[in-house]
């Protein structure tokens, strides 16, 4: 399983790194023969896509190294501190987006070689496509905060490539309006993902509690095995893909050590039936 978990996460890191380049060398040629302004939002986007999945190659990496005598929980922090430098860098993509945008609304220009920036954009969008169903395939599998954040990424950059597809058809109509106001709109739209992706990082790093319909359902597999009386001051919160859960578990005073024991592994094995990677301690309080 973990290694079937370590080759998954690698496979989809290169090809995000792969998908990014072909993304942007596409774009690079659209911008230059177009001129469009909402292309430029969208080449840009994928720089940044790029810096950000080359961040996620590295710390994905990093976070796969076993627990040592100076990291008891492992390194999966490594995948947080990726998330959080890959929200700085989208957000500084939009604010270049946003004022070059708004520069071209101001003073609007004639769009040409139209066609071939709409080849671009559809074959963007259909490659960016695959690569979000290879991450999302990964994600359901490894629960990757760094390739969730990727996934964000390249959600965002379908979002953008449409919206890019969209200025150049209006532009072939003659409204060149549309092609900074599209990317004003695509900028907004990247802001508000790295502001997501940035608090989603944030509270991994300051161990932020599980959700709370996680930590009712912990409770509940906990709450139905047998033998157990009760559950409190339960601690939970996460490191890269795995979750961290600590709490007393209740069980009758009378028992002896190995039948508590039993059910402790009991509670353990239902815990990771639905959690394969948490890691868990168990503190029997006699009652």
């Amino acid at each position: 399983m973990a290694l079937n978990r370590e080759r998954l996460l690698k496979l989809t890191t290169i090809a995000s790194v792969l998908t990014g380049v072909t993304l942007l060398l596409c774009k690079v040629f659209a911008w230059q023969a177009t001129d469009s302004v909402s292309i430029l939002a969208s080449l840009v986007d994928s720089l940044m896509d790029i810096s950000a999945s080359i961040i996620t190659l590295f710390a994905v990496r990093i976070s796969l190294k076993p627990a040592d005598h100076n990291h008891s929980f492992g390194h999966g922090k490594a995948e947080a501190l990726a998330g959080l430098g890959q929200s700085l860098f989208i957000a500084s993509s939009a604010f270049f987006l946003f004022v070059h945008a708004i520069d071209r609304f101001r003073s609007p220009q004639d769009l040409v070689a139209i066609d071939w920036g709409v080849a671009t954009m559809v074959f963007s969008i259909i490659i960016t496509a695959l690569l979000t169903t290879l991450q999302r395939y990964t994600i359901s599998q490894t629960n990757s905060p760094a390739i969730k954040a990727d996934y964000a990424h390249y959600l965002t950059d379908i979002v953008t490539n449409s919206g890019t597809l969209l200025a150049l058809v209006f532009a072939a109509f003659g409204a060149n309006l549309a092609d900074p106001i599209i990317a004003i709109m695509i900028s907004i739209y990247i802001l508000y993902s790295a502001a997501q992706i940035f608090m989603e990082s944030v509270h991994q790093l300051m161990d932020h509690e599980l959700p709370e319909e996680e930590r009712t359902l912990i409770e509940e597999i906990v709450l139905a095995q047998p033998d157990v009386l009760g559950i409190h001051d339960l601690r939970t919160w996460q490191t890269g893909s795995k979750k961290i859960m600590q709490f007393h578990l209740e069980l009758n005073r009378d028992i002896s050590l190995v039948a508590a024991h039993n059910i402790i592994e009991n509670v353990e094995r239902a815990i990771l039936n639905t959690e394969p990677d948490a890691d868990i301690t168990i503190h029997p309080d006699p009652v």
